[in-house]
This record gives structure tokens, C-alpha cells and sequence, in this order.
């Protein structure tokens, strides 16, 4: 594949990806048990030469022979491995885990799978959005290999392969959605790329886990006008609640004023309150003479209206 520049994608320097782990050396098992037919060869041998007895010199060499094949026949794969195995270039049989012996020279194992869950992260730089504004996007991909035969042989190196679909299908849908929609509903953005990169990948013997879309940036102007625009928003909100709130007292000071006209008692009353509660709160006592308690009466100046309005009606 091709790492070149492509506008509003990064691809990882080549190398920067594990790849499938090539011949590994002899495991702890194959050397012990190599050991051994080597010791028993050079007994065979001290022996044989000693006695001259012909027998025991050819039993020598073929501990020596063994000794040398075991560390090629005797492999072990860990828990979480699995070993792909050829015989003369032709699949032959999947192995692992634990030990398990080939036929060397005849067979080779091609490939070391780990079948563990293991994450990729990716990015889209730069993508357009559906509205055309360019976002910057980081998400990570939790994969495991299913099928150890497909990961070896239907892709050469299904790491790369899940990084660059990932991207390209990150961009796909980042150009199908608009902006709000990615802020507002990363949910449903991470199910959306969890189906499309699972399957892309499915014929590969891979599995996808999860998807999750770590960060969604954006250009500094537009992060100015939304935040303006959301505090424009929290205004006009603010202003309408205000205003409500004020339709609402008003609407209490009639129904107030009403009960007060109906019972001049009441405001008299209401009045004095307010002189209590005044002085109440300065810490103060007011003394006031009798004529003024009286000329302040709100009672008796309404009856005297009303007895003035009924004699002009006279």
C-alpha cells in the first residue's frame, strides 16, 4: 500500500505498525530436551570409543541429530497465540496453544497471531463535514482476531490494513453527518463506524469490538460563534423568563389591589405591617402621634371617597 500524502489523513510512518511475528527462536522445552540427547550423544560416544563397540557410536549420532531437530520440531505457542503452520508452502494446520510439534524443513510456521483485543487509533484531519466545515477527529478501534487462518492468508498485514479503514470510513462518515450532529450525538457516530469498519474487515478473519471517537475539534472562528451564539441563546432565554416572571406579579398586584378595595381593613392593615417590618429590620422604634397614625389611615380616606362619589351621584 501506498503512504503518500492524502489531503486531510494521516497515515502512521511505515515500520510504526507490529507486524505478524516471524520465526521465533527455540522455546525453553525443545533446548532442555536438546540438551539431553546431546549429553546421552557424548556418553554414547565416550562409551562407544572406549569399548569400540560400533552401535554405540551410531546411537551417538543420532542423539546428535536429534538434539539439533528438536529445537526445529518442537514449538509452543502462548495462551493468547496461535501458530500458522505450512507444509511445503501449502496451509496445513492451525496450532496452539501450548506444545505442539512440525516436520522440519518440510513444515514452517508463517505467522504468530495474537488473539488478544488490541486497539488501533486513527485520525481524520481536516474532513469536511456534511455542512462543509472541517473538523478534526481522533477515535480508537478495539479489534481481535477471530479466524487466525484469514488474518495470515487472505491480508498481508491486516494492522496497516485496519488503520487505513478506519480513516477512510471515519471520513466517510464525517462527510455524511453535520457538525451538530457529531457533538451532540457521538453514539450514534461510534455504532455507525463499528458497522462499517466491522464489515470491511469481516473477510479478513477480524472482529471488531468497539469504536469510540475520543475528540471532534473545530476552527477557532467557529468556536467563537458558537460560543456566542450560545450565549446569545442563554440571553434571550433569560429575557423571556424575566418577563414572565413579571406578567406574573403584575398579575398578583391586581388581584392584590382588588381584595384591598373590597376591604379597606386589610390595607390599613397591610400599611402597619409595612411600618413594623420597616423599622424590624433597622434595629429603630418609631414613635408616632395618634393624627398621624390617623391621617395615614388608607381606610378611612377611601370611605370618605366613596362618600363623596355618592353625594355628586345624589
Amino acid at each position: 500500500m501506498s503512504t503518500s500524502y492524502v489531503p486531510g489523513v494521516t497515515f502512521p510512518a511505515p515500520g510504526s505498525f507490529p507486524r505478524p511475528a516471524g520465526p521465533r527462536g527455540a522455546n525453553g522445552p525443545a533446548l532442555l530436551l536438546a540438551a539431553v540427547f546431546w549429553g546421552l550423544a557424548v556418553l554414547c560416544f565416550e562409551e562407544g570409543a572406549r569399548r569400540e563397540i560400533g552401535g554405540l557410536l551410531w546411537l551417538g549420532g543420532v542423539l546428535t541429530l536429534l538434539g539439533v531437530l528438536t529445537p526445529m520440531a518442537l514449538k509452543m505457542a502462548n495462551q493468547w497465540e496461535r501458530a500458522v503452520v505450512l507444509r511445503l508452502g501449502r496451509l496445513h494446520s492451525v496450532r496452539g496453544p501450548g506444545l505442539f510439534l512440525i516436520l522440519p524443513v518440510m513444515d514452517d510456521v508463517a505467522a504468530w497471531l495474537d488473539q488478544r483485543i488490541q486497539t488501533t487509533e486513527f485520525n481524520a484531519e481536516q474532513a469536511l463535514s456534511k455542512d462543509t466545515v472541517p473538523v478534526d477527529v481522533d477515535a480508537v478501534v478495539f479489534w481481535q482476531i477471530h479466524d487466525a487462518e484469514r488474518a495470515a492468508l487472505e491480508i498481508t498485514d491486516y494492522r496497516s490494513a485496519i488503520a487505513r479503514v478506519s480513516q477512510t470510513s471515519l471520513r466517510e462518515m464525517v462527510g455524511s453527518s453535520l457538525l451538530s450532529s457529531l457533538l451532540s450525538d457521538r453514539k450514534h457516530g461510534d455504532a455507525q463506524l463499528r458497522e462499517e469498519i466491522a464489515r470491511k474487515t469481516a473477510d479478513w478473519g477480524i472482529s471488531v469490538i468497539s469504536v469510540e471517537i475520543r475528540d471532534i475539534g473545530v476552527p477557532a472562528g467557529l468556536q467563537d460563534a458558537m460560543s456566542r451564539e450560545a450565549q446569545a441563546q442563554r440571553e434571550a432565554a433569560a429575557r423571556i423568563h424575566l418577563g414572565q416572571a413579571e406578567q406574573l406579579v403584575a398579575q398578583k398586584f391586581v388581584e392584590a389591589a382588588e381584595i384591598y378595595a373590597q376591604s379597606p381593613a386589610a390595607l390599613q392593615l397591610r400599611a402597619m405591617n409595612i411600618i413594623y417590618e420597616t423599622t424590624k429590620e433597622r434595629g429603630a422604634t418609631i414613635l408616632m402621634p395618634t393624627s398621624m397614625v390617623d391621617a395615614m389611615n388608607p381606610g378611612g380616606v377611601i370611605a370618605l371617597a366613596g362618600a363623596a362619589s355618592q353625594a355628586q351621584a345624589k
